[in-house]
């Protein structure tokens, strides 16, 4: 739920940034950008803009194929292969009918030692995703409250909510990398114009300084639409935890998470846009809308709406 989507986008987003990141300077170490910022007296925008949307797209695609191993790594989850006690048998049946109810294939079942209470669901297919849970959520919920937080945590894979957003993620690395290398082609022109001029332009220290600074200040911004996106995403899967369960338990799972708030969540900055609570962060950058207004949504029936 809030936290641990929260972590999951978190995840997705830095590994995103590497990726892309790398990709930019294997780019350049190869004379790529040099060639296609300096054709002629100007800059090739085409060529640009189908090696942004290569290099954007691939960042976004790895770290979605990555998003399951990472996940695991980041948490310390531990996938529930043959069952060991009741409330893990318990826990796999009932992942079980969540998922054959929303129609998607049984995910991997995972759970991990942390007094936070907070789950999170990610992988790259419907079909073949990971649920994991805290033993804080185990044992500080009920089992209809935590079946709620499961149902909601399906309910995000059964939405396909990590595909949009690598589709997503893949247009603004686009975007980003493409308008980066644009002003900072102009600004090495302005700053080469007494001696080569456009000659120059693109393959001085202007050029790299520049795009890497407006590509860090630009993935900034395009953060902010891809929380957008996350907290819109949130109340569909509140939805699909209502619709699995009952809006009862998941008004009931939110309002303990709302109490546990004022507390630090335990889960790993990189994971916790794809948990069901997240950290405290400024309104614009949080991949979760206010607990409170979820809460309202289910208990006045506008979730239904």
């Amino acid at each position: 739920m809030k936290g641990s989507f929260f972590k999951r986008i978190t995840l997705f987003l830095l590994t995103n940034l590497a990726v892309v990141a790398a990709l930019g300077i294997v780019a350049r170490l190869l004379g790529v950008e040099s060639f296609l910022a300096r054709q002629g007296s100007g800059l090739n925008l085409p060529a640009l803009l189908i090696m942004s949307a290569v290099m954007g797209f691939v960042g976004s695609i790895i770290s979605l194929l990555i998003s399951k191993p990472m996940a695991k790594w980041s948490t310390g989850a531990q996938v529930i292969t043959a069952p060991r006690t009741e409330a893990e048998r318990w826990l796999m049946s009932t992942v079980q009918r969540l998922a054959q109810n929303a129609g998607i294939g049984m995910p991997e079942v995972a759970v991990y030692d942390s007094p936070d209470m907070n789950a999170f669901a990610t992988g790259a297919r419907r079909n073949s995703a990971l649920v994991a849970v805290s033993t804080g959520l185990l044992h500080g919920m009920e089992r209809d409250e935590v079946e709620a937080v499961l149902g909601h945590e399906v309910a995000h894979v059964a939405n396909g909510d990590m595909v949009t957003l690598t589709l997503l993620q893949g247009v603004l690395n686009t975007f980003v990398i493409f308008l980066s290398r644009v002003v900072g082609f102009f600004v090495d022109r302005f700053l080469n114009r007494s001696e080569d001029g456009e000659e120059s332009a693109g393959t001085g220290p202007g050029y790299f300084l520049t795009s890497l600074v407006l590509q860090i200040v630009f993935g900034i911004g395009a953060s902010l639409i891809v929380a957008w996106y996350s907290r819109r995403r949130e109340y569909r899967a509140d939805v699909g935890g209502a619709q699995l369960v009952n809006p009862n338990a998941m008004a009931r799972a939110l309002n303990r998470l709302r109490m546990q708030q004022e507390e630090p969540s335990q889960l790993p900055s990189s994971m916790r846009a794809f948990g069901i609570r997240g950290g405290g962060m400024m309104a614009l950058f949080s991949s979760h809308p206010p607990l409170e207004e979820r809460i309202q949504r289910l208990t006045d029936g506008s979730w239904k709406n």
